[in-house]
């Protein structure tokens, strides 16, 4: 009997085409979840305004990351399926190799038996949980921890999540044992990496005047409903700041990549980089503590286009902090996590 470990995370197209990010975005997009308007009304608007026109615009932003990473770096098709397929790569040499240590000879076989499978799933696109939750049976997995790769809980990330879980659940006759955790914004090992990314940073190329944590924004509208994100993303920012002992002037919290119309979690990244680079403020390192791998939001949106906000509005030097991927203390922080939900067999 083996016990399966599944990373989760967002998604991207199959390729960076207009046809593939029309797929992606009609399946992101359609999610109750991720659009709170009534159904009639979005789909309306989906079918008649976005899904025609965004993936024209969007496609030719996925053509410069796809195969890159940062500073050129040499990757294989998305980036944040690159990094998420390397981070279940190093977590099951974790797990084979600390199972080793505990039972010489025996290779990843852990006692009664049991041994760790290490995959991953997307919540849109492939590869889906439904289909890796299968494959996992066939190889003999009969209990699953899943580890939604968002280190702050949303309903429109992690409670997406559970939907499909549900789903499994009511679809299957025998009901398989599947662990989510719901959070991990505050755990002291993710906290440490991310302390260690910006001290590594920092030695290399200096401490700029300001550190941004630029957050994936959401509806503000989510936040009065009941969703805790807001106050988790403040909790990491304040950890993080107190990690690196930060006075409260040389740093901000921020939110980025808004939809549509309504109101969204504030201050607005974009805008306070052209306040700062109005003010006179030279230099700002960014940092993402909520994308666990580089993808879209961080490779373009933010060292991209908002590094041409702030040079344009008057700033001098910009620099983004790559999100955590498959360093070594990130891989520390995934397996302490996952272990706290595996048995007790599996805990040391």
């Amino acid at each position: 009997m083996a016990h399966a470990i599944i990373l989760m995370n967002l998604g991207t197209p199959a390729e960076p085409t207009p046809r593939a990010v029309r797929q992606f975005l009609r399946d992101f997009l359609s999610d109750p979840r991720v659009v709170e308007i009534p159904r009639p009304v979005w789909q309306l608007i989906l079918n008649l305004f976005v899904l025609p026109l965004r993936p024209a615009r969007i496609a030719p932003a996925y053509r410069e990351i796809w195969n890159r990473g940062l500073d050129g770096e040499a990757v294989t098709g998305s980036p944040i399926t690159f990094y998420t397929q390397r981070q279940v790569e190093l977590l099951q040499q974790r797990l084979d190799a600390a199972a080793e240590r505990r039972f010489p000879g025996e290779g990843a076989q852990e006692s009664g038996g049991q041994n760790s499978l290490v995959a991953y799933a997307m919540t849109y696109g492939a590869p889906s949980l439904a289909d890796t939750v299968a494959r996992l049976q066939k190889q003999g997995a009969s209990r699953f921890v899943v580890l939604p790769l968002y280190p702050q809980y949303s309903a429109t990330t992690t409670g997406a999540i559970y939907d499909q879980v549900a789903k499994i659940i009511r679809a299957s006759r025998n009901v398989p044992d599947i662990s989510v955790v719901h959070d991990y914004w505050s755990h002291p090992l993710y906290i440490e990496a991310l302390a260690n990314s910006v001290r590594e940073h920092r030695e290399k190329y200096g401490a700029a005047e300001k550190l941004l944590m630029s957050f994936h924004g959401i509806p503000k509208a989510n936040i009065r409903k009941g969703d805790p994100y807001y106050q988790q993303c403040c909790g990491t920012a304040e950890r993080l700041a107190a990690a690196l002992a930060l006075p409260r002037d040389q740093w901000e919290i921020t939110f980025q990549s808004r939809f549509g119309k309504a109101e969204w979690l504030q201050p607005y990244t974009d805008r306070t980089l052209v306040e700062w680079g109005r003010a006179g403020v030279a230099s700002v390192d960014v940092i993402c503590p909520a994308f666990s791998a580089d993808c879209l939001e961080t490779l373009e949106e933010i060292a991209v286009e908002n590094r041409a906000n702030f040079i344009d509005a008057g700033g001098s030097e910009y620099r983004y902090i790559p999100a955590l991927n498959a360093r070594e203390d990130h891989l520390a922080a995934i397996e302490a996590i996952v272990r706290e939900r595996m048995p007790a067999g599996f805990s040391r």
